[in-house]
């Protein structure tokens, strides 16, 4: 048993030492949503998803519940008014 726990906590270490560059929706983003989203991500924040609407990207990033957004400016939007589904 304590064999699994020790290799469940190294996988997750061994994630979040991943490279934000190595993501696919890192493709997605334009240089200044790339700045901002690996200055968040060095502080913990985890990318969720990017929405495209218009030929515009939008970030989101997550830090526990607490959501983030990063606009086609690299604009980072600590309050942004968005609801989620959730899953069922």
């Amino acid at each position: 048993m304590k064999f699994l726990s020790i290799k469940k906590a190294w996988s997750h270490l061994h994630r979040r030492k991943r490279s934000v560059e190595s993501y696919d929706w890192w493709a997605q983003l334009n240089y200044a949503q790339k700045f901002s989203v690996s200055s968040l991500y060095q502080l913990g924040y985890e990318m969720k998803f990017v929405r495209t609407s218009n030929h515009e990207s939008t970030a989101y990033m997550f830090l526990g519940e607490h959501i983030v957004t990063i606009d086609q400016d690299g604009l980072i939007n600590t309050e942004p008014e968005i609801v989620l589904r959730k899953n069922s």
